[in-house]
C-alpha cells in the first residue's frame, strides 16, 4: 500500500517524538499516593499557574472582525451606493431629461474618486482581473439581448450586421492607421508607438455603448429602424471588438508577422463569431426543452434561465469564442420558447431580475469609471490625446456614410441624412472600451497613455455627445414612430400583408419572404413537438382571439386570482385571458364576451394543489 504523508503531517509527527523522547529521557517516576498525604500535581511551565502575577484573558463580549466580511461588505455598500444615486435620479426626473444618467454616476464618481485620493485610499480593484468579464459584463448582455425586440432585429438583421462587423473594421483599421502616421512625427514624442500597438488600442475605442443615446431616442420615439440598428450595432460591435482585441493583442507580441498570420487571424475571427453563435441557440434550444418539465415545480424556473445564460458564456470563454455573442444569442434564442412554457409568475420575475442586474452591473461600471479617473496615474500627451479624439469622430462618421451608401439600394426604407446623422452622433463610448483598456499587458510601454486616452475619449463621448443628443435629434427633425398601434386591427393588418408579400416575392422570384414563411411554418412543427408543451391547444381559438389574448396579456400582467380553492377568471371589456389547467383548456373568453358592458365572472373549481399549475395562456 502506497502511504503518502503530507509534509505539515511529517512536521507534526517529529515534533512529537522529540517531546516524546524529551519527557521520557528524565527518567522520573512518580511518587506513589500515600495515606493521608495529597499529591500536587507538577506546574506546567507554560500554564496559567507559572505566571501567577499576569492579567487573566476574559471572554469578550464585543468584536470586531472586518477583514473577514471586508469584501462583501464593500461590495454591498457599492451597490447600495449605486442604487440611491439612482434613486435620487428619478426622484429629480427633471434632470435626466436632459442630462443622462450615465453622466451623473460618472460625476458621483468623480466625486468619490477624490475623497478616496485626497485620504490615500486604493482604487476598487474590480478591473484588475477578471471580475468585470466573468460577472459584471454578463447580466448587462443579457439584459439586451433578452429585451431585444425580436422582429424588428430579424427585419434589419442584415444592417445591423454590416453596422456592426464592417463598420467596426473600418473604424479600428481607419483609426489605428491614423494614429500610426502621427506618432512619425517627432514633436508629439510617440516613435515608440507601432503599428500593432496602434491598431489594438483603435480595436478599443471603437466599442460603441450609446445607453444614453438610446434612452433619448425612446424617449423622443426616433423611427424603429434607427433604434434597432443602434441598439443592434451597439450589441454586436461589442462581440467584435472583443474579437478584433483578443487577435491585435497576440499580433501585438509577434516580432513579425506575416501573410500567413494575417489569413489565420481573418479565419479566427469568423470562427469565433460563428462559434459564439453555436453556442447560444444550443443552450437556448436546451434551455427551452428543460422547461417542458418544470410545471410541478415552478419555483426553479427562473434558475434554469439565469443558469443556461451563464453556461452559454463561460462555456464560450472555455473555448476562447465570443462570449458575448454566445449569450446574446442564447437569450434571443430561449425568450420566446421559455416564456410559452414557464408560469406567469416565473415570466415576470425573470424579466425584473434580467432587468434588475443589468442595470446595477451598468451603473456600477460608469460609477468605477468616475473613481478611477481620479485614483488612476495617468500619462498625459495632449497631441496623442485630441487626434484620438479627432480621428475617432472622423472615422465614424465617414464610415456611417459610405456603409450607408451601400446598404441602401438593398433596404426596403433607406436611411436618410437625418437618420445617418444620429447613426454617427450616437457613437459614444463605455463598459466595454473602459473594461479592455485595463486588460492590455504589461508589456506595452504605453499602456497608461492607452488608459488615459480611452478615459478621455468615454469622458467626451458621454458628457458632450450624451447632453447634446436630445436637443440636435428635436432640431433636425428625425422620423419618428407612432408607438401606441397595439390594436387588434393593427395586427391582423400586419399578418395579412406579410402573407401577401410572401406570396407576391414568390411569384416574383424574390424569395425572401416565402422563405421566411417556409422557414416560420417548419420551426412551428419543431416547436409543437420539441420545445413547446401547450402549443398544441393554440390552434382551436380563432387568430383573432389568439391575437387579443396577447395584447391583453401584455397590458395586464395576470388576471387570476386565488381565492381559497377557486380560480377566478376576470373576463371584462377590456381584458380577455384564457386559463389552462392540467394541460387542458378550463375557460377561454370568446371576442363577443369580451365587448359585453357587463363584467362576467367564471367560477371554476380546483384541487388544493391547482396553484403550482395554473397559467395565464399566451399566444
Amino acid at each position: 500500500m502506497d502511504l503518502h504523508i503530507s509534509r505539515r503531517t511529517e512536521v507534526l509527527l517529529v515534533v512529537f517524538i522529540l517531546f516524546s523522547l524529551l519527557y521520557g529521557s528524565r527518567g522520573e517516576i512518580p511518587p506513589k499516593p500515600t495515606g493521608g498525604v495529597t499529591i500536587v500535581p507538577p506546574v506546567k511551565p507554560d500554564g496559567p499557574q507559572a505566571f501567577p502575577d499576569a492579567e487573566k484573558a476574559n471572554l469578550p463580549v464585543f468584536t470586531m472582525d472586518y477583514p473577514r466580511i471586508q469584501i462583501p461588505f464593500e461590495i454591498t455598500l457599492w451597490v447600495l451606493l449605486a442604487s440611491f444615486a439612482k434613486i435620487g435620479f428619478h426622484v429629480y426626473h427633471k434632470i435626466t431629461i436632459w442630462v443622462p444618467e450615465s453622466c451623473l454616476l460618472i460625476s458621483i464618481g468623480l466625486i468619490v474618486g477624490g475623497i478616496m485620493h485626497s485620504v490615500h485610499e486604493e482604487p476598487p480593484a474590480v478591473l484588475s482581473s477578471n471580475v468585470f468579464f466573468l460577472y459584471m459584463l454578463p447580466p448587462i448582455v443579457l439584459d439586451s439581448g433578452y429585451f431585444m425586440p425580436t422582429r424588428p432585429f430579424f427585419e434589419n438583421i442584415g444592417t445591423v450586421l454590416w453596422f456592426a462587423v464592417v463598420g467596426t473594421l473600418w473604424n479600428s483599421i481607419g483609426i489605428g492607421m491614423s494614429l500610426f502616421a502621427i506618432c512619425q512625427i517627432e514633436a508629439f514624442e510617440v516613435q515608440d508607438i507601432n503599428l500593432q500597438e496602434n491598431l489594438l488600442f483603435a480595436s478599443i475605442i471603437s466599442a460603441v455603448d450609446p445607453v444614453a443615446v438610446l434612452s433619448v431616442f425612446e424617449d423622443v420615439s426616433v423611427n424603429e429602424q434607427l433604434y434597432i440598428v443602434v441598439f443592434g450595432e451597439c450589441l454586436f460591435n461589442d462581440a467584435v471588438t472583443v474579437v478584433l482585441y483578443n487577435m491585435f493583442n497576440f499580433v501585438a507580441e509577434m516580432p513579425v508577422v506575416e501573410p500567413v498570420d494575417v489569413f489565420l487571424g481573418v479565419a479566427r475571427f469568423f470562427v469565433v463569431g460563428l462559434g459564439g453563435m453555436g453556442f447560444g441557440i444550443l443552450f437556448g434550444f436546451v434551455a427551452a426543452f428543460t422547461t417542458r418539465f418544470t410545471s410541478r415545480v415552478r419555483e426553479i424556473e427562473p434558475l434554469f434561465i439565469f443558469m443556461y445564460s451563464y453556461l452559454a458564456y463561460l462555456v464560450a470563454e472555455l473555448f476562447a469564442i465570443s462570449s458575448i455573442m454566445a449569450i446574446v444569442t442564447c437569450a434571443l434564442t430561449m425568450k420566446y420558447y421559455v416564456e410559452e412554457n414557464v408560469s406567469q409568475r416565473s415570466c415576470t420575475t425573470i424579466r425584473h431580475v434580467v432587468k434588475m442586474l443589468g442595470s446595477i452591473s451598468e451603473t456600477l461600471i460608469f460609477f468605477f469609471l468616475g473613481v478611477v479617473t481620479i485614483t488612476t496615474e495617468h500619462e498625459w500627451n495632449w497631441g496623442y490625446i485630441l487626434f484620438t479624439l479627432l480621428f475617432a469622430f472622423i472615422w465614424r462618421g465617414l464610415g456611417v456614410l459610405v456603409l450607408t451608401q451601400i446598404i441602401n439600394p438593398f433596404r426596403t426604407i433607406p436611411f436618410h441624412l437625418k437618420d445617418q446623422f444620429g447613426l454617427a452622433y450616437g457613437g459614444l463610448r463605455g463598459a466595454i472600451s473602459f473594461a479592455l483598456v485595463f486588460t492590455l499587458p504589461d508589456n506595452i510601454g504605453r499602456k497608461q497613455l492607452f488608459v488615459t486616452a480611452t478615459i478621455a475619449i468615454i469622458l467626451f463621448t458621454v458628457f458632450l455627445q450624451g447632453i447634446s443628443i436630445r436637443p440636435l435629434i428635436e432640431y433636425i427633425n428625425v422620423r419618428r414612430t407612432n408607438r401606441n398601434l397595439d390594436t387588434i386591427n393593427v395586427e391582423v393588418h400586419c399578418r395579412l400583408m406579410e402573407h401577401t408579400i410572401a406570396g407576391i416575392e414568390d411569384l416574383c422570384g424574390q424569395t425572401f419572404s416565402f422563405l421566411l414563411s417556409v422557414l416560420s411554418a417548419q420551426q412551428k412543427a419543431f416547436n409543437d413537438h420539441i420545445l413547446l408543451i401547450y402549443s398544441h391547444e393554440c390552434t382551436h381559438y380563432p387568430l383573432h382571439v389568439k391575437l387579443l389574448c396577447c395584447l391583453k396579456f401584455k397590458e395586464r400582467e395576470s388576471a387570476v386570482k386565488l381565492e381559497e380553492r377557486c380560480v377566478l377568471v376576470d373576463l371584462l371589456s377590456d381584458s380577455l385571458f384564457v386559463v389552462l389547467f392540467d394541460n387542458a383548456i378550463v375557460h377561454c373568453g370568446t371576442l363577443w364576451e369580451c365587448l359585453q358592458p357587463i363584467r362576467l365572472w367564471s367560477r371554476v373549481q380546483l384541487p388544493p394543489s391547482a396553484a403550482s399549475d395554473i397559467r395565464i395562456f399566451s399566444f
